[in-house]
Parts: structure tokens; C-alpha cells; sequence
């Protein structure tokens, strides 16, 4: 037996994290903290875009804040396809997850000490790059550290977003008191704070992960690692030509992203499924899990409009006032961290319960669809009220709503990724997976740029309804797609 193997099986067989390998730890820390600096950031960065330039802004209209922070939700996503490749081809899983965190912490860094759209620029194609190279991998890594068909599996991820949503409840209650008590730059500087104690905790068990993690799966030949350099100086110049004539530019940003992402999922499905390293039973697979990426695409279009049309709607229509207090703008996207970190742990005693018996994952992405547009038709009888008088317990059910249908299709789908990846492209279906949360997230952005505080009725109606309808077309598909998993649930 390999030193390599021999350590992977002790990692797999370690319960010293409440029950998982202590590995856990580590990821559940780095992936707490780096959430902590994206939410934070992503948190009042519509406030900076939209809010005038005497109030600490920019002063650019909302409708175009709203696209760009769905734009650059949507690159993050894009950008875990070159995180993926690179784990997989280059140099491994582990030293991507670690140098990107470096990479935010240095966007985060350029946000708060470069003034106006220059600090934007920088920053947020940082962030975004770092972003993406951690996370596919972080999620890669998670997945290294159980077997198959790990009972424990689902759970390690449910506990694995519980410090995600740790992170994305400090973040913006940090960014926010911030930003409105000392201004829009300490906002920003704390989440570089964040992100450097992530990287430090992280740097501290590095040891511990799974070896097969340091290095890739399927190598590139070193003959052939010059074509990935040209490509790579090829995008830059092709999207700084883009910019600088104008092709692309704030008002359009988001369906660009939105485009970009969805074209590349649709690569990637063909490259898996025509590479002759896929087996039949992979292929098969592949294939399967095609409804289940246009249904997060779906899910993650409405909820994602948390940072974009919610924004907005806590600073028009949100009673802010408790207790003659007035919450800060951005509070309204704690209250859905903090209900996963209520109901994470409950829906993985759950799971666990269940075991076999738990419902698929097709049901469980169809009935995310049908949670999340009923929260949006919760909207309704306040959609003619006047300006911020909407009570905030109302808001409050509405996100739990919403909550319910993330923790049935994000931590689920991240284990579900997992599961059918064929064997050389195990980060890469795991990019591809954040590709629907990348095609989603910028098509929030479009959707938000349709929203008018003055005439609400139509946006809730259109939204909600559309998204449970198609939720009950998903789970008419649960069967075929059973088949086609071939004993994968």
C-alpha cells in the first residue's frame, strides 16, 4: 500500500470532527471565513454602486447597480471553470484552494484602499478569480474525505454549508454596522481581515488533507501546457477589446456572464459525455444530471435577487425600525444565513434519520423550485404598501421560505456532484454545478433590472408563479432520471 493511499484511508476513516474527519475542520473554517469576506463585500456593494457619491457611492443608477452585482455573481461562478481545470490538469486541487484565498484577500485589500471605479475593477476581477479557484475545490476537498457511498456524506456537506452560512451571517452584519457608521472602505477592509484569518487557520492543517488532493487527476502534458498560457492571454485581450469599445459594458454585463456561463456548461456536458475516458454508466450519468443544472439555473435566478431586487426593497419598502433602531440597509441577507445555520443541522439529523428512505435528490431540486416561488408570491399583499412599512417578521417568513428550498438543493446538490462526476473530471463537475449557480446568479441581475418599487404586483406575480410551475415540471421528470443515475439518488 502507498504512503498516499495509506494516508487517504486514515482520512476517510477519521470521526474526530463530531463524527468526520477532522479535515472537515479546516474547510469548514476557510470556507467560513472566505464567505465572510464575499457576503460582506457582496453585501453592501449594490450600496456602494447605486448610492450617491455625497452619501460615500458612486452614484450609478439602480437599475445598473442591480446588473453589475448579478454580473459578478455570475463571473465568481464562470471563474470556478479555470479553478476546476487547472485542480485537475496542473497542479491539484489543494494549492489552487490555497493560492486563491490569497488572491481575495488581495481583492478585498484593493476594494478598500483604491478609491472609485478603479478599486471596483480590480477588486471584484480579484475576488472573482480567487473565488472561483476555492470554490470547486474546497468542495472537491470535501468530497475526498468519504468514500462513495459514505453514509455520512450528505451530512459532512450540510455541516460543511453550515459554515458557509456562518460566514455569510458575520459578513454583512460586520460590512453593514461599518458602512454605516464609518464608511463604505473599512466595510471592504474588513473582509480582507476575514479572509487573511481563513487563510491562517487553513495554513495550519494543510498537512491534513487527503495527498490525492496535491495532485491532479488528469494530468496535462508538459508539452502542451503553453496552449493553456496562450488561451489565457487570448480571453484577456479579447474581453479588454470588448470593454474598450464598448460591446460590453455596465448596462449588459450581466447577460454577457450569463451567456459565457451558460455556453460553457453546455461545453463541458459535450466534452464529458463524448471523452472516451467516460465510461457508459458515467456518460449516463452526465446526462441525468442535466434537468437537475437547469433547475438550480432556475432556483438560483430567484434567490440570488437577495443581493439585488432584496437590497433595494429593504431600502424602499423594509420597516428597518426596531425599537426606535434603525437596522442597516444590508441586514435584510443576514436573515437567511441565519436560518440555515438554524435548520442546516436539522435537516442533516434528517438525512441521516432516513438514510435510504430520504426523498431523491430530483424531488428534492423540484420542490426547492416550489418553496422558493410561493416566498416570492409571499410578497403580494404588501406589493402597494406604502414606502417602508413592509414588517420585517413578514419579510422574516418569507426568507425562511426560501431557506427551505436552498438547504434542499444547494448543500444536496453539492454531494450530488460528486456523486455522478465521471473519474477524470471530479472538480470539473463540480464547476459545472456552480455554472447553474453562475447562470442563475447573472440572470437574477437581468430579472432585478425588470423590477419597479412603484408597481410591484406584475414582478411577484411573474416570478412566483413561473418558478413553482416549473418546479412541478421538475419532479414529473424525477423518474427517467432515476434510471439514467443508475443507483445514484
Amino acid at each position: 500500500m502507498s504512503s498516499s493511499t495509506s494516508t487517504t484511508e486514515v482520512v476517510k476513516s477519521d470521526t474526530r470532527f463530531f463524527g468526520h474527519p477532522l479535515p472537515l475542520m479546516q474547510l469548514f473554517s476557510l470556507e467560513l471565513w472566505e464567505r465572510f469576506s464575499y457576503y460582506g463585500m457582496n453585501g453592501i456593494l449594490a450600496l456602494y454602486l447605486y448610492f450617491q457619491v455625497t452619501d460615500g457611492g458612486l452614484g450609478l443608477p439602480q437599475a445598473t447597480a442591480v446588473g453589475i452585482v448579478g454580473a459578478y455573481g455570475g463571473a465568481v461562478f464562470l471563474a470556478t471553470i479555470l479553478g476546476a481545470w487547472v485542480a485537475d490538469r496542473i497542479v491539484g486541487a489543494e494549492k489552487v484552494l490555497f493560492y486563491s484565498a490569497i488572491i481575495i484577500m488581495l481583492g478585498h485589500i484593493a476594494l478598500a484602499l483604491i478609491p472609485g471605479f478603479g478599486g471596483v475593477a480590480v477588486g471584484l476581477i480579484l475576488v472573482a478569480l480567487g473565488s472561483g479557484g476555492l470554490k470547486a475545490n474546497a468542495s472537491a476537498l470535501v468530497g475526498d474525505l468519504y468514500e462513495e457511498k459514505d453514509p455520512r456524506r450528505d451530512a459532512g456537506f450540510t455541516i460543511f454549508y453550515m459554515g458557509v452560512n456562518i460566514g455569510a451571517l458575520l459578513g454583512p452584519l460586520i460590512t453593514g454596522l461599518l458602512q454605516q457608521n464609518l464608511g463604505f472602505h473599512y466595510g471592504f477592509g474588513a473582509a480582507a481581515i476575514g479572509m487573511g484569518l481563513g487563510l491562517i487557520i487553513y495554513a495550519s492543517g494543510r498537512k491534513n488533507v487527503p495527498a490525492e488532493a496535491r495532485t491532479p487527476v488528469n494530468p496535462l502534458p508538459k508539452s502542451k501546457l503553453y496552449l493553456f498560457i496562450v488561451a489565457v492571454v487570448a480571453v484577456v485581450i479579447l474581453a479588454t477589446v470588448l470593454w474598450m469599445t464598448g460591446l460590453v459594458n455596465p448596462e449588459n454585463l450581466d447577460w454577457w456572464i450569463a451567456g459565457i456561463s451558460a455556453a460553457a456548461a453546455a461545453c463541458y456536458f459535450i466534452v464529458m459525455c463524448t471523452s472516451p475516458q467516460t465510461n457508459s454508466t458515467e456518460r449516463s450519468r452526465v446526462l441525468a444530471f442535466i434537468p437537475f443544472f437547469l433547475t438550480s439555473v432556475v432556483f438560483w435566478a430567484m434567490y440570488q435577487q437577495i443581493f439585488g431586487v432584496l437590497t433595494v426593497y429593504s431600502d424602499g419598502n423594509l420597516n428597518r425600525s426596531i425599537f426606535g433602531w434603525e437596522m442597516p440597509i444590508n441586514w435584510i441577507q443576514l436573515i437567511p444565513a441565519a436560518f440555515v445555520i438554524i435548520f442546516a443541522p436539522l435537516f442533516a439529523t434528517l438525512w441521516m434519520k432516513l438514510g435510504d428512505r430520504q426523498p431523491s435528490t430530483p424531488v428534492k431540486a423540484g420542490l426547492a423550485l416550489i418553496f422558493i416561488g410561493l416566498g416570492f408570491l409571499m410578497f403580494l399583499p404588501y406589493a402597494t404598501a406604502p414606502a417602508n412599512s413592509t414588517p420585517l417578521l413578514w419579510v422574516c417568513l418569507i426568507l425562511a421560505v426560501f431557506v427551505f428550498g436552498e438547504l434542499l438543493i444547494s448543500p444536496v446538490g453539492l454531494s450530488f456532484s460528486t456523486k455522478v462526476a465521471p473519474k477524470v473530471f471530479q472538480s470539473q463537475m463540480i464547476a459545472v454545478f456552480f455554472l447553474a449557480s453562475g447562470v442563475g446568479t447573472a440572470l437574477s441581475g437581468v430579472l432585478g433590472g425588470y423590477f419597479d418599487p412603484a408597481n410591484q404586483t406584475p414582478y411577484w406575480t411573474s416570478i412566483g408563479g413561473t418558478s413553482v410551475v416549473l418546479g412541478l415540471l421538475a419532479l414529473t421528470l424525477t423518474k427517467p432520471m432515476l434510471k439514467m443515475l443508475k443507483g445514484v439518488r
